[in-house]
């Protein structure tokens, strides 16, 4: 049901700047409809609701955008991987399967064009933007020999993020801080969203909460192992992470914060992944 006019706009009961913002802002949030959560395997409840605020179509456009425009920059120096790459194809053949388990956390990814890239560089990083458009570093996978699973878990982890459209939810509460609650709402009902969120200028910097990363993690695991790779990689991935952070901080973990109770957690979900995993390998 929209309350939308619960209140008419004429009401003495609120002061008429705020009349227009919340009445936007609640109408939005009663008649959004949340993404299903599979019911075997990880509980992560419904993704925030603040993400339809902003338009999942126009958020996926600017990122498909700065997407090729990140692609056109590696090509120029040479760090693009050409198709056929070794290393390209095995996280092509990687990220596919876990792919095909998408829809289950969101359905809208059945329609996404993904896209997987390798771009030749130093920096320990992978991302996956909104609309499924996925890149992975060289120093992640050659800088810390990453198995099979663990770039599996890793590149879970990233597709995980926008199937939960955390850049979605991200990009309103940021909107919300800079600008407060009442300019925001009267900039979205006037549609102006892109001088409010800026769309796509912050995607490659973007800094998720340690609920958005927690979120990722176990949808992440719940990828991996429902594609037949080997969840507990979850584990030895963040071993590595660590090892590899001591000294002088790298790309990934200026985005993903680590925490000294990650592992435990990926430890503590395990079972419930592992029969999904087991399951999956016994059927390859």
């Amino acid at each position: 049901m929209c309350y939308c006019n619960a209140l008419p706009c004429s009401s003495p009961d609120r002061p008429a700047v705020l009349r227009r913002p919340l009445l936007i802002l609640a109408c939005l949030l009663a008649t959004a409809v949340p993404l299903p959560v599979a019911a075997e395997g990880v509980d992560v409840g419904n993704p925030s609701m603040l993400r339809n605020l902003v338009p999942a179509e126009q958020l996926e456009r600017a990122s498909a955008q700065q997407y090729r425009d990140l692609l056109r920059e590696a090509a120029a120096k040479k760090a693009l991987a050409p198709d056929g790459h070794p290393q390209l194809e095995r996280i092509r053949r990687i990220g596919t399967r876990l792919v095909q388990h998408a829809a289950r956390f969101n359905p809208r990814a059945g329609k996404w064009q993904w896209e997987i890239n390798l771009i030749g560089s130093k920096q320990i990083n992978a991302f996956c933007m909104p609309g499924g458009k996925i890149a992975v570093y060289t120093g992640l996978v050659d800088g810390l020999k990453l198995t099979d699973d663990e770039i599996a878990v890793v590149v879970g982890h990233e597709i995980a993020h926008a199937l939960r459209e955390h850049a979605r939810a991200r990009m309103v509460k940021s909107g919300l801080t800079q600008l407060g609650a009442i300019v925001a709402g009267e900039l979205l009902g006037g549609g102006r969203y892109t001088d409010v969120f800026q769309f796509g200028g912050d995607m490659l910097t973007l800094k998720f909460s340690r609920n958005d990363e927690t979120d990722a993690d176990l949808v992440g695991l719940e990828l991996t192992a429902r594609a037949g790779y080997d969840p507990r990689a979850g584990i030895t991935l963040w071993q590595k992470m660590s090892a590899a952070s001591k000294g002088e901080p790298f790309a990934w973990f200026s985005t993903h914060p680590s925490g000294p109770n990650r592992i435990k957690e990926i430890e503590r979900q395990l079972p419930q992944v592992m029969p999904l995993y087991e399951r999956a390998a016994a059927g390859r």
